[in-house]
Formats: structure tokens, C-alpha cells, sequence
């Protein structure tokens, strides 16, 4: 019998933790109303430190709401519990303690018989080292992670959770942004896109906006211009650059249209663009996963210097998307998808079965709990899917 279930957030937000948390708590309650319910806040740190919260009969009874929100109701943090030099310089471990060991002993202290993990693929990397550690240890705890990340590129996962209402929001956001394509003669607009390997998003993200594109009733006559409006490069990771091919194509489109609009995922080019900083002799700051800090890189403004003086561009606009598509309540689509996969992880919890749940790429789709050591991250974004293909194809970048 599962008597004690804890909860937690980590990495990035995506449009799907406040649903999934509230999800699990809604299923649990339907199945198993006497197990006691924590979540641990912000993440591993939470974890780490016995920081928690109590799921209150009235948090149950108005699990619902979260459903309706973004962000995540419990926080999150970046914490790799195999990366002790950090964990101490956080203050989150003492020196010579073995963080693994603190956060298994965390739980034996809580009396937690399941841990739900939701984020990506450091997220539940982590889990997994944690759940190796445990079994190695014969603590006996079941660990059943949730798939979270806008970049849609965990292995063997089909679909993250999150990441379509992150497509549909960043179109949403390039609707506004686009219509500054005509505040100034020949502007440049750069669109940068979150992903930091995978251009799945950035592609997703400029399908949906090139839709509503083809879908809207326009008026040419007096300046109400589709090709204007529309995009007219997408670049993703996955795709090398002909940056001078790029520059020759586009610089007739800036002169047919008067503006460039570009989706570019802020992946695209970082290996050539932190290259060139070290070059220079400049540190490039990275995470405690190891990560370039793209923010420190800014890929966007990298390409908007490339492209302004090829492309006689009399304005250049960056903006970034990242922020307002992560931190969205869910979609419908994830909605459905998030409740069928919190729906199986309790199952699969109180049944003792660990996993990361999702749809088994390399099983025939399968929703089922993914063993734990099958799970990475980097999963490349297929450039040569016909809808992709017939995107770049529409948009003269073929």
C-alpha cells in the first residue's frame, strides 16, 4: 500500500506543470484518497533541504484549478544531485556529503513510498540516478517521472509534455511581433525561439504561425500584405546555414516586401558563435549541467548583426519568445495528453512500477512507464518530415 506520495517541479518552466501537479493530486485522490500527498518546493533543492508543501483536503478538492494556470505552483530549480561541487558552493549539501545519499535519507526521513518527478531530460536523468541509487541502496521507494520540456526531444518520447501550447504560444506571440514588420522601410525581424539542440519548437512554432498566415483574409490593396506578414526563413540546429546563399535569397525578398522575418531557434549556430567568442579569449558561462547559458551567447543578435548589413536592413528587431510561450497554461492538446499520462503514472505507482511515462517511440508508441536508463535528452528534430519540408518549401528556403 502507497501511503506517502511527494511531488516535485524542476528545470525550465513548459506550459504543463501546474496541470500535471494538479493532475496527479486529482488521480490519486480518485484512487487513493488515504495517500497522504507532499511537494517538494522548488525541485531537488526542496528535496534536499525537507522544504515542502502539504496537499490539504481543500488543495484536493480544488485540484482542478491548477489546470488553468502556467508556471509551476510548487517552483522549480536547477539542481543536479550528482554534481556535489555545486550543491555546496549552493549551500544545499555540506562538504564530503554525497547529495544522492541526502536526498534518499530525505525521503526515508519523510516516510515517501513514491516520488513523482516532472521535468525533462535533466530532470530525469536526475531521477533515474536517484532511483539507481536507491535501488542500489535497497531503499525502497518507486520513482515514475513525467516528460516535460517545449523542446520535444527527449528519447524514445513522442511527445513532451507542454510543447505544442509552447508552438502555439510562441505563433501567438510572433503575430503581434511581425506586425512591426512596416514600422520602418527594409526591417530586419528576428524571431529567436527557445532550444537549445533541437529545432523541433522553432519549427513547430513557425508551422503554426505560417498557418494562420494562409488561413486569414488579407487585404493587398492597401498595404495588408501576406508575404510581408509571413516568415521568410526558419533556421534550426538540424540544417547548416549558408549564411551568403541566405543573404542573396533574402536580400530580394527585402526588396520585394521592404522587411526579413526570420524564426530562428536559439540553438542554431551556438557551436560557431561560442567558438568565436573563446576565440576572442571571452568565458562562456554555463550551467550546472554543463550547458552554455544562451543568454550569455544570444544567438539572435548574432544573426541580426549576420544578416542587417547583407540585407541593406534599416532596422533590426530582436525578440524572444521563450518566456511568454513556457510560462502558458495548457492547450487542449496538452491538456488531454498530460491527463492521460498522470492518469497511468499513478497506476503505475501504486502498483511499484518506476519509469518516465510516455509514448515509446521504440515500442510502437506505446504509453507505457520507459525504464529509466533508456531516457536522454538531444532527441534531433527530423528536418526531412514532409510538413517541415513543405514549410521551407512554402516560404521560398527550400
Amino acid at each position: 500500500m502507497v501511503k506517502k506520495v511527494a511531488l516535485l517541479t524542476a528545470g525550465g518552466f513548459a506550459p504543463c506543470l501546474s496541470t500535471a501537479v494538479g493532475g496527479l493530486i486529482s488521480k490519486y485522490t480518485e484512487l487513493s484518497p488515504d495517500t497522504e500527498i507532499i511537494a517538494y518546493k522548488s525541485g531537488y533543492q526542496g528535496l534536499l533541504t525537507g522544504d515542502y508543501f502539504e496537499v490539504t483536503d481543500e488543495v484536493r478538492k480544488n485540484a482542478g484549478l491548477l489546470e488553468r494556470f502556467g508556471g509551476s505552483p510548487i517552483g522549480n530549480s536547477r539542481v543536479k544531485l550528482t554534481n556535489a561541487k555545486d550543491l555546496v558552493k549552493r549551500g544545499l549539501v555540506e562538504e564530503g556529503a554525497d547529495p544522492l545519499q541526502v536526498a534518499a535519507e530525505r525521503l526515508v526521513t519523510d516516510g515517501v513510498d513514491v516520488l513523482h518527478t516532472i521535468g525533462g531530460d535533466d530532470t530525469n536523468t536526475t531521477a533515474a540516478d536517484l532511483a539507481a541509487y536507491l535501488k542500489n541502496n535497497d531503499y525502497g521507494l518507486t520513482v515514475v517521472g513525467l516528460p516535460k520540456t517545449i523542446d520535444n526531444d527527449v528519447v524514445p518520447i513522442r511527445q513532451s509534455l507542454g510543447a505544442d501550447t509552447a508552438a502555439d504560444q510562441g505563433a501567438l506571440f510572433a503575430k503581434n511581433v511581425l506586425a512591426e514588420h512596416n514600422a520602418n522601410s527594409r526591417t530586419l525581424i528576428v524571431h529567436e525561439v527557445m532550444g537549445r539542440n533541437c529545432g523541433w519548437l522553432t519549427a513547430a512554432t513557425a508551422r503554426k504561425y505560417h498557418d494562420w498566415v494562409k488561413e486569414t483574409q488579407w487585404l493587398p490593396e492597401i498595404g495588408l500584405d501576406p508575404k510581408a506578414w509571413d516568415i521568410h526563413a526558419v533556421y534550426v540546429p538540424e540544417r547548416e546555414i549558408d549564411l551568403a546563399a541566405e543573404a542573396e535569397r533574402l536580400h530580394k525578398v527585402m526588396d520585394e516586401v521592404s522587411c526579413v522575418n526570420m524564426f530562428i531557434s536559439e540553438g542554431a549556430g551556438v557551436e560557431s558563435i561560442v567558438a568565436e567568442m573563446e576565440s576572442r579569449g571571452e568565458e562562456v558561462a554555463r550551467d550546472a549541467f554543463g550547458h552554455v547559458r544562451l543568454d550569455s551567447v544570444n544567438p539572435g543578435q548574432y544573426f541580426g548583426k549576420q544578416f542587417a548589413e547583407a540585407l541593406d536592413a534599416q532596422k533590426v528587431l530582436v525578440q524572444k519568445s521563450g518566456y511568454f510561450a513556457r510560462s502558458a497554461a495548457s492547450n487542449q492538446f496538452d491538456l488531454d495528453l498530460i491527463h492521460t499520462m498522470a492518469d497511468l503514472a499513478v497506476e503505475c505507482a501504486l502498483r511499484g512500477e518506476s519509469g518516465v511515462i510516455g509514448h515509446d517511440e521504440e515500442q510502437g508508441d506505446e504509453l507505457r512507464a520507459i525504464e529509466f536508463e533508456r531516457i536522454k535528452g538531444g532527441k534531433p528534430f527530423d528536418v526531412e518530415q514532409d510538413w517541415f519540408k513543405a514549410l521551407l518549401s512554402d516560404i521560398g528556403q527550400a
